[in-house]
């Protein structure tokens, strides 16, 4: 999806414009894929802009930085107060929010410990990831025969911009065969994830997501997603997945902060059907949440 420009990008403590914020060519990062990120969504509320789970958000980016052994040079609070200025300095009352910290310019080759940590963030309008059409009528995967990597390859906890090159492959693949997204197995052949998202299905009313151990990167809107739904006097299990499960579900559904709560209605040409009654409910205490109407949540909210 294009970026729409915005006014000033936070780069390492202080505010440039949007044109400024420039890095090397030979920045590590650029070549190594030695950085870390976040996805974040602010989103408009009757009482100005809030960021949702925005504390848990810069938690696991530090954590991110210290499974690649990368010292940043603020701690959660200083970023925390740096998203909300930067919103603020834009003046938006919704946005995208993207995170980033990487070794930059000064030295090359894999050992990266005396190259400087650079920390930046941008903020900028952004709609739907997998469209608004898909957001109401679900859409169309595939099973990529691109695997996800496992823990013993690098650490899946981490979202690390060098860890996306295997599910842009996988996103690519599903695009130039004719679906929307992309499904990934793990080593074993269950399922794991999307390329950028979690997995729910539902059965008999019971909804199943796969485990930590499926190779996955444990989504902060996963996480929300288990709570609500448990909440709503669901029974949510994590276990493993195989095929066979997600063919024959009743209702399917990612998460993640850029897809949301977007529903899946076919899969390898397996109907799954329209949105279904369970998807549609948490889907609408989802938005009810990130949008200030449901007070029981509103702790999950930093507003501006």
């Amino acid at each position: 999806m294009p970026i729409n420009k915005t006014e000033k990008i936070w780069f390492n403590g202080k505010l440039v414009d949007w044109d400024k914020a420039q890095t090397h060519i030979l920045s590590h990062a650029l070549h190594y894929g030695s950085g870390v990120f976040e996805g974040i969504r602010c989103y408009k509320t009757n009482k100005g802009p809030a960021v949702f789970r925005l504390r848990e958000h810069v938690e696991r980016l530090f954590t991110s930085a210290e499974l690649y052994f990368m010292e940043v040079p603020y701690d959660v609070g200083e970023i925390e107060e740096a998203v909300k200025g930067l919103i603020k300095a834009n003046k938006l009352d919704a946005c995208y929010i993207r995170p980033i910290i990487y070794r930059g310019y000064g030295e090359m080759g894999l050992n990266p410990l005396k190259a400087p940590v650079d920390t930046a963030i941008a903020v900028w309008p952004w709609g739907t990831y997998l469209g608004e059409e898909g957001l109401k009528k679900g859409i169309k995967v595939m099973i990529s025969s691109v695997e996800r990597f496992n823990s013993n390859i690098v650490p899946t906890r981490a979202k690390a911009t060098g860890q996306y090159i295997n599910s842009i492959l996988a996103k690519l693949q599903s695009l130039k065969s004719g679906y929307d997204e992309a499904i990934m197995l793990d080593n074993r052949g269950m399922i794991s994830e999307g390329p950028g998202e979690n997995l729910f299905i539902v059965r008999d009313k019971v909804i199943y997501t796969p485990p930590e151990h499926a190779s996955l990167l444990m989504g902060i809107t996963r996480d929300s997603i288990v709570r609500i739904a448990r909440d709503m006097n669901y029974e949510v299990v994590e276990t493993d997945m195989d095929r066979g499960m997600l063919y024959t579900a009743d209702e399917a559904f990612f998460t993640g902060t850029a897809a949301e709560v977007t529903p899946i209605r076919e899969v390898d040409g397996h109907t799954i059907g329209k949105p279904g009654p369970v998807t549609l409910e948490i889907q609408e205490k989802f938005f009810e949440i990130v949008e200030g109407k449901d007070q029981e949540y509103g702790h999950w909210l930093a507003y501006i």
